[in-house]
């Protein structure tokens, strides 16, 4: 009479063979695990990326842009040579600030480091510390907004003063729930008196998220070892309907400040904050598709490697295989049988690749942009994607033992 097995006996089997077997089983269940990991590590670390952009952008809207050097923008994998621009330098930052009467808010920046340690007495920081000088404007353009504190004078913007204000993050590491304002704090080798905090944002939102800090823009250009750095002025206007008309008379007035003739292209880029946002989401589209390929890659190669190991455990388990059939096992059954263990051993692979890629990946993103995500959608793909590895890679070997003569099997030694 043949023989009947429910899903639940049919897994239970399939554990009870993979517990047999556990060498076997762990090295085809890691090759799993290094596919599934590669990719949704990858597809997480652009996932946190991604959000993290998104936030960064969502304070300025649809009516800002910013001024900065020709070639200066977004460049993701465009190696090579380039042509080098002359830098904007301070004087034509602020003359620009000076002349452009718009109404319209204009703050000069200028980027000193990303790499910074702030230390308060004996605490410190890690060494990843933001640190960008800007002016008096720059909670407007830069779309913050003070937790408690004072915005920077007039006097210390034009003296290039050392103070600071700072993000929450710092506060947090080197405060412990005292009151900041006043304190002096070490910023690399330069000693500031801290003014002002930021409210947080959280670590994923805002360029530096809140592990930054903002100082007068004339002390950051002392503070800067290159010899001729460059400045960027980021201008908000009214409202989105305002923008072009903005753009097109700031162009004109900065051709001007730059000394450019008719003859001359323009030596400066204007980026309008919408715009760079989509190139970067097109951009991380591709390398989306990129880590999609290579994790597709991967695990194609660990589903030959699986077919591969499950055809011989079919060898392996023959006699197995003839005693089944010999007690009523049909050929459905055993081909169940070998079907669900495939996907067992899939799943569980999958199951530790998909914890360690989300942990490398959060540690990648963490690192980037300070950003943790669990990308439910890649999970989900990844927990499908194992299943049908499983149903694929064995197919063959379960169909191969379902034909598998009884009598024959029986001899196998």
């Amino acid at each position: 009479m043949p023989v009947k097995t429910s899903l639940k006996e049919n897994i239970s089997i399939a554990l009870q063979s993979i517990a047999g077997n556990r060498l076997r089983a762990s090295l085809t269940s890691l090759i799993i695990a290094i596919g599934i990991m590669a990719l949704v590590g990858i597809l997480t670390a652009i996932e946190g990326i991604k959000q993290y952009t998104n936030d960064a952008f969502a304070d300025l809207g649809a009516n800002s842009f910013t001024l900065q050097n020709r070639g200066e923008g977004l460049n993701f994998g465009n190696g090579g040579h380039r042509k080098v621009y002359p830098a904007i330098t301070y004087l034509q930052a602020d003359r620009f600030k000076q002349l452009f009467k718009l109404p319209v808010v204009a703050s000069i920046n200028h980027d000193v480091t990303g790499t910074a340690v702030a230390k308060y007495n004996s605490l410190k920081t890690n060494p990843n510390i933001s640190v960008t000088g800007s002016d008096e404007n720059y909670l407007s353009t830069g779309g913050r907004k003070l937790a408690y504190g004072r915005n920077f004078s007039t006097s210390e913007i034009e003296h290039g003063t050392s103070v600071v204000i700072i993000g929450d993050e710092i506060r947090k590491r080197l405060f412990k729930g005292e009151d900041p304002i006043d304190k002096p704090v070490f910023i690399g080798n330069n000693r500031f008196k801290i003014i002002g905090v930021f409210a947080s944002k959280g670590s994923s939102a805002g360029f530096g998220g809140d592990k930054f800090c903002i100082i007068p823009v004339l002390k950051a250009k002392q503070m800067d070892t290159v010899k001729n750095p460059t400045f960027t002025v980021t201008v908000k206007v009214s409202g989105p309907a305002a923008l072009d008309a903005s753009i097109g008379e700031a162009t004109s007035l900065f051709r001007n400040v730059r000394d450019l003739n008719i003859a001359n292209t323009n030596n400066f880029e204007i980026s309008r904050s919408d715009s760079i946002q989509q190139e970067l989401s097109g951009q991380l589209a591709g390398m989306t598709a990129g880590g999609l390929t290579i994790g597709i890659i991967t695990l194609i190669g660990a589903a030959i490697g699986l077919m591969n190991i499950m055809l011989v455990s079919v060898t392996e388990r023959t006699r197995e295989i003839g005693i089944r059939k010999a007690v009523g096992a049909t050929p459905a059954v055993i081909r169940k049988q070998f079907l669900i263990e495939a996907i067992v051993i899939c799943l569980i692979g999958g199951i530790g690749g998909i914890i360690l890629g989300i942990a490398i990946g959060n540690l990648i993103a963490v690192q980037i942009s300070g950003t943790f995500v669990i990308p439910w959608f890649w999970l989900m793909a990844a927990i499908t994607l194992c299943t049908l590895i499983g149903l694929i890679s064995g197919f063959y070997p379960a169909k191969k033992a379902s034909r598998l003569d009884p009598v024959e099997s029986l001899r196998y030694e």
